[in-house]
């Protein structure tokens, strides 16, 4: 599994200043067009690929910049016409670009051609742990750890590059207020629009929605025993260091036996950057992996779980949309509130009665799934909590944020009326 942590990634930064500087004088000589350049660090899909879906179909001319053959194929089968991100010819796409759409960071797109254009920063959830400016870990290299002047210097850097975002759409009047402080920008910047990449759980009907996830879930993990209730596993990136939370056997026996007694099974989606393996042993057909590897994108799948249990991830305010109860896993709450932080206190969010090892998580989906009334409790807390951080729910986050985009300047497509 692929493992990442900003001290390596600080660190390859500051040996590329070069690049970058050279970047910045090629982007005041070169003109930039009318075309849109799309990237998204999770691949094809998230807040990006609904954007461009709409945009596409206002008539703009657009691009897709890709990493990895995985993505270049998954766009292919999308119609969507894409260009090798770290190319020539992708450098040149997003140095003549008009609009850049971004999910993750500017090296979704190539990254030293940014400066000049209209940045999009769709991002790819709320925040519930500190991001960018708010978090030390962000500042952080793997060389000269401690020297202060350095810190400041990556701090500094970060800031200047976060002000290249001309749009940062927020879900919220709470979660504006953590992108503002995260990224260093202000009320002109971080918009309340809505999140283009929960479009698709409130968009239509429920019926719909859940019917159209399951046929996407099924394809993703193999059809499933009939009746069976569906338990979601999103354990959150930890910086590049080791998952705590990583079944030992005698755990897995215990999660077998709990999905067996309440005909449930568990799909677990590890984080992309995270490192831990969580292959459960080869005797657990209720087990099925459900990592970036089988799914990029796995929101348009939640209509299809029944039962999340998370960690840190933004996934616990998106479920709420669904009035998906929630359970909280955190065997090491103190140490990433030390390292990482959040915003409040996690107890805010997970509850007194948080989870800290496997044997008091399967407790409790044992008795949300056996007991209505306690399902239906943590349902309600779970639509409660996503009321208060999610501002719209009518499947029209991304018509706002295009909108939003057209009223700052940016042309209509050619020929349009």
């Amino acid at each position: 599994m692929a493992s990442f942590s900003f001290r390596t990634g600080n660190a390859g930064k500051l040996l590329r200043l070069p690049l970058f500087v050279a970047g910045r004088l090629a982007t005041l000589l070169i003109p930039r067009g009318r075309r849109w350049v799309f990237g998204c660090g999770a691949g094809i899909g998230d807040g990006a690929l609904a954007l461009w879906r709409h945009v596409q179909a206002e008539g703009h001319e657009m691009v897709w910049l890709t990493g990895s053959a995985r993505e270049e194929a998954d766009a292919a089968a999308l119609g969507i016409p894409t260009l090798p991100k770290h190319s020539v010819r992708g450098w040149w796409a997003t140095t003549r670009a008009g609009v850049i759409v971004i999910t993750h960071g500017f090296g979704d797109v190539n990254r030293y051609a940014i400066s000049g254009a209209f940045v999009v920063q769709l991002w790819h959830g709320i925040p519930l742990k500190r991001l960018g400016l708010d978090s030390p870990v962000t500042v952080q290299s793997s060389f000269l750890s401690g020297f202060a002047p350095l810190r400041w210097l990556l701090s500094a850097l970060y800031r200047g590059a976060a002000q290249r975002i001309r749009i940062l759409p927020a879900a919220s009047d709470r979660s504006r207020a953590r992108l503002e402080s995260a990224f260093g920008l202000g009320v002109h910047q971080v918009l309340v629009t809505g999140e283009p990449r929960v479009d698709v759980l409130s968009a239509g009907d429920a019926q719909t929605r859940r019917a159209a996830a399951i046929t996407r879930r099924n394809a993703a993990v193999g059809p499933l025993p009939e009746s069976a209730r569906v338990v979601l596993y999103a354990p959150t990136w930890r910086d590049g260091a080791a998952d705590p939370a990583v079944p030992s056997p005698a755990e897995w026996e215990a999660i077998g036996e709990v999905l067996e007694s309440q005909n449930a099974v568990l799909l677990i989606r590890s984080h992309p950057m995270g490192e831990g393996d969580y292959t459960p042993p080869a005797d657990m057909p209720r087990v099925r992996m459900l990592g970036a590897s089988v799914v990029t994108d796995v929101t348009p799948l939640l209509p299809a779980v029944d039962l999340l249990i998370t960690d840190y991830s933004s996934l616990a305010y998106d479920v709420g949309l669904l009035a998906m109860p929630v359970i909280y896993f955190a065997p090491d709450a103190e140490d990433y509130a030390r390292l990482r932080g959040f915003y409040g206190r996690y107890a805010e969010i997970a509850g007194p009665d948080f989870a800290r090892d496997w044997a008091t998580t399967l407790d409790q989906v044992r008795r949300t799934l056996a007991d209505e009334t306690a399902f239906t409790e943590r349902a309600q807390e779970s639509s409660t909590l996503s009321a208060e951080m999610h501002a719209f729910r009518d499947g029209e986050n991304t018509a706002r944020v295009y909108r939003a985009i057209r009223a700052r300047g940016v042309p209509a497509a050619k020929g349009s009326a």
